[in-house]
């Protein structure tokens, strides 16, 4: 490897952990808008999410630089194809709460229904799921992206109970019925960010341990060459 590639590879990598540090931190607030009802949170989450697409265009133009100029193989395809992969799942978690802070600023009935079914269980649970798939990344970590799997059928469960108690509520209180189409909404996204994580960390595991994650299986595969590795991206997440 040349040293303006490693270089390259070493700016890549550092870019994207400063883009999941950014997402994390916009997740963080959107949720505690959420669960407080704190106006000013979800305002700073609403401004920061062009800084976030930003960064987004950046490391995909690096991405494309970096198999313009190269040819990457083995480990270094693997970390170029699993960065795109795993940029774009971060762009869409800071996307959804940009979401999720505007329900606050819009409705702040959104908030109080939110807090009388318990939405802040989901929210907790979801944030870990981030926070662990973006350490799992950072540390090398492939058993934490392991353990981040599983916990993806806990927020599931987590947002059907949640999901039924609201309409329940709904169904008693027809005046319930706009602002619980909003915590709907606000549910929908929390549990398609827990999604988003665990692709993340199904992509570590491609990353590390050049194996598969496909519905919760882990099949070994050949990393031999360019095209193998190619193919195996396409079909992991």
């Amino acid at each position: 490897m040349n040293k303006t590639f490693e270089e390259d590879l070493d700016k890549l990598r550092t870019r994207l952990i400063r883009m999941g540090s950014l997402v994390e931190e916009q997740v963080e607030f959107a949720m505690r808008a959420l669960n407080e009802g704190n106006t000013e949170l979800a305002r700073i989450v609403t401004e920061r999410d062009d800084k976030i697409d930003k960064l987004d265009l950046k490391i995909d133009k690096q991405c494309q630089r970096i198999f313009a100029l190269n040819q990457p193989v083995a480990t270094d395809l693997r970390l170029l194809l699993t960065a795109m992969k795993i940029n774009n799942e971060l762009e869409r978690i800071g996307d959804r709460s940009a979401d999720l802070a505007q329900m606050v600023i819009n409705d702040p009935r959104t908030v109080q229904l939110g807090q009388r079914i318990g939405i802040n269980r989901i929210t907790q649970a979801t944030y870990v799921m981030i926070k662990s798939s973006l350490d799992s990344f950072i540390n090398n970590d492939p058993e934490l992206a392991h353990h981040i799997l599983p916990t993806d059928d806990t927020v599931d469960r987590l947002y059907d109970s949640l999901h039924a108690d609201l309409v329940r509520e709904m169904a008693a209180d027809p005046s319930l019925i706009e602002p619980g189409a909003r915590v709907i909404l606000a549910l929908h996204e929390i549990e398609r960010m827990a999604d988003h994580a665990t692709n993340i960390a199904e992509n570590v595991i491609f990353l590390i341990e050049a194996k598969l994650v496909r519905h919760r299986s882990v099949t070994n595969d050949d990393a031999s060459s360019r095209g193998d590795e190619a193919q195996a991206a396409e079909e992991n997440g």
